[in-house]
């Protein structure tokens, strides 16, 4: 995200998941496998938390020092602040981006679809044969709007973000002849995995970058330290989602839905014990 999109951060004094935020998994179809189910004690919370008076702060402060100095515990610390009391631990978390969650396993489920050629793969009507010969942008484009369409939200803007990035430049880093059309199933759950992490990192960004950008010395370092930030997310996510993902699994989009909920739970947590 652009450094324009950074604000003050969430309130506190509010429910930490506001009462218009989707479950993290949508219902099941018909004969459609259950994704993974938490383990016992994992399970959210019955009552959603207020979020505490100035609850990104001690996140601003150690994300403030880290971008000062660089300190890789300065970066830790900030990240667990921002889990355990901007976001209230990875169940608040997990719930509070119950639309990341959908949106991945809607993607998932474009994807597959488009690479199989089912008819009517998106939402508008199209498919393989008639996006066959658009643009990579165009093909881009008609993804993203099916499977997160603009609603005049804040989390939809960071998430359409987050799913160019994961199409673009990320999945052509890791797979240069990726063809968007007919990606393989490698191929779709590494651009689930960068979506659900870029989701993660523009929502931080959201929260605390404009704090991380005053303090860096200049533009440049705090353009240093954002990246820095953003790649620490992304092996954290990857890490976590090949932990979550268990071999040989029937996958679905509800099931890849629940695999993203239980990432971004486990992420989180990773985040919370680096507060100390």
């Amino acid at each position: 995200m652009g450094t324009s999109k950074s604000s003050n951060g969430a309130p506190g004094n509010v429910p930490m998941v506001p009462a218009w935020t989707p479950d993290p998994v949508p219902p099941a179809g018909p004969d459609e496998p259950s994704p993974p189910q938490p383990e016992p004690g994992q399970t959210p919370p019955p009552n959603i938390p207020i979020a505490p008076t100035g609850r990104f702060g001690p996140a601003r402060l150690s994300l403030g020092r880290f971008a000062s100095s660089g300190s890789h515990s300065d970066m830790q610390r900030g990240l667990g602040h921002y889990a355990n009391k901007g976001m209230g631990g990875g169940r608040v978390a997990a719930q509070r981006m119950g639309a990341t969650a959908r949106t991945g396993g809607a993607l998932y489920g474009a994807l597959s679809s488009l690479a199989q050629g089912t008819p009517n793969a998106l939402a508008d009507g199209a498919d393989r044969a008639s996006l066959a010969g658009r643009s990579v942008a165009e093909i881009m484009a008609a993804i993203i709007e099916s499977v997160r369409p603009v609603d005049g939200t804040q989390d939809a803007e960071t998430s359409r973000d987050a799913l160019e990035g994961a199409l673009s430049s990320e999945l052509l880093d890791q797979f240069p002849n990726a063809d968007l059309l007919a990606l393989t199933e490698a191929e779709r759950l590494f651009v689930v995995e960068r979506y659900t992490a870029l989701d993660i990192f523009n929502n931080l960004a959201l929260n605390i970058g404009k704090a991380l950008q005053e303090k860096a010395p200049s533009i440049s370092a705090g353009l240093i330290r954002l990246r820095e930030l953003k790649n620490y997310v992304k092996q954290t996510v990857a890490a976590q989602f090949r932990d979550v993902r268990k071999a040989g699994q029937t996958l679905s989009p509800r099931a890849v839905a629940g695999i993203v909920r239980q990432t971004i739970q486990q992420t989180f947590d990773v985040f919370g014990g680096g507060e100390e």
